[in-house]
């Protein structure tokens, strides 16, 4: 097999945008001289040797797809040290100079485990939820807001029509950003997250309440998945004011679809930046956008930090609700 190779793989939960990154990588791992692979069904195909060569036209007009081409998976093989060992005598098998791992916290902590195996590795940050503490910013994240947004919209004009109450629970077990962004877009009267502890009485049905004395009829609530409980929300809502409520759980519709701008540009940006360090011998780092820029971490530092929830925005979302 080729010498001097790279390989990328995308693991754990798949983000739309995964493949603009793939096929950053591929391109600028062959401008720079190296022969790429890509490693299908992430770590699992790492210990099944499920490489396949990629070059330029293999990832034509992949950048506009939704999910992965490469496919993901889970292992729990590949969580123990012989199943480390074993990942990184396949990539010395195969010429495999270096690995990027597209994927979420714990893709990341497989990226470090195989670096110290000897292969350097590099992670990308592809969830949708934005729950990757360095990084301002995960790929994925911006079209699964916007899929929840529009499907939202579509939501709120059957509620205006019945006089109805909403409740809609949206995606993200940790993190908020995907719940607070949607309801401030979609006008929400109550929004809640996993970061800031609610009352029920006092953060959503006092809120519904004033509202509707102020003549509004219809009512918007955005749940993030981590708060949970929307059926049963729902139901209590509907007992405590009388008006018909229902719980809608997006799920994962918000994981599909074509990547927006935003997405594609970033991940082609963080792809081109992986293959850098790679080129650069640089190995256990974690690429990421902070602050408008593309830069990279330690990847201990990286999983060491600790996530800033937007509490600024959280009250301007309660502000401007009623």
């Amino acid at each position: 097999m080729a010498k001097d190779a790279i390989a990328v793989l995308t693991s754990g939960g798949d983000a739309p945008g995964m493949n603009a990154a793939v096929r950053a990588v591929v391109r600028s791992g062959i401008n720079k001289g190296f022969n790429v692979l890509g490693i299908k069904r992430g770590y699992r195909g790492l210990l099944k040797k499920d490489f396949v060569e990629m070059d330029l036209r293999s990832v034509t007009n992949i950048i506009s797809l939704g999910g992965t081409i490469l496919y993901t998976a889970r292992s729990k093989e590949f969580q123990t040290p012989e199943g480390i060992q074993h990942a990184a005598q396949n990539c010395m098998d195969m010429g495999v100079k270096g690995v990027v791992v597209i994927g979420g916290d714990g893709s990341f902590m497989g990226a470090r485990a195989l670096s110290d195996a000897g292969v350097p590795c590099i992670g990308i940050p592809g969830t949708i939820d934005n729950d990757i503490a360095c990084s301002d910013y995960t790929v994925g994240f911006d079209t699964a807001m916007n899929t929840a947004m529009e499907m939202v919209d579509k939501i709120r004009d059957t509620s205006q029509s019945h006089d109805r109450c909403s409740v809609v629970e949206v995606m993200g077990r940790r993190c908020g950003d995907i719940a607070l962004q949607t309801g401030i877009s979609c006008g929400a009267t109550a929004i809640l997250v996993p970061e800031v502890p609610y009352n029920i009485e006092q953060d959503v049905i006092s809120r519904i309440l004033e509202t509707r004395k102020n003549g509004k009829q219809h009512f918007i609530v955005v749940v993030a998945e981590g708060v949970g409980g929307s059926v049963d929300l729902a139901k209590y809502i509907e007992r405590r004011t009388g008006i018909e409520s229902r719980a809608t759980i997006l799920g994962h519709v918000q994981r599909g679809g074509s990547p927006t701008l935003r997405d594609r540009v970033v991940a082609s940006e963080m792809g081109y930046k992986a293959v850098e360090l790679l080129a650069e011998g640089k190995s256990k780092r974690v690429v990421a956008l902070k602050d408008g820029k593309i830069v990279d971490y330690d990847i201990t530092e990286a999983l060491n930090m600790e996530r800033v929830f937007d509490t600024h925005l959280y009250e301007i979302a309660k502000t401007i609700s009623m």
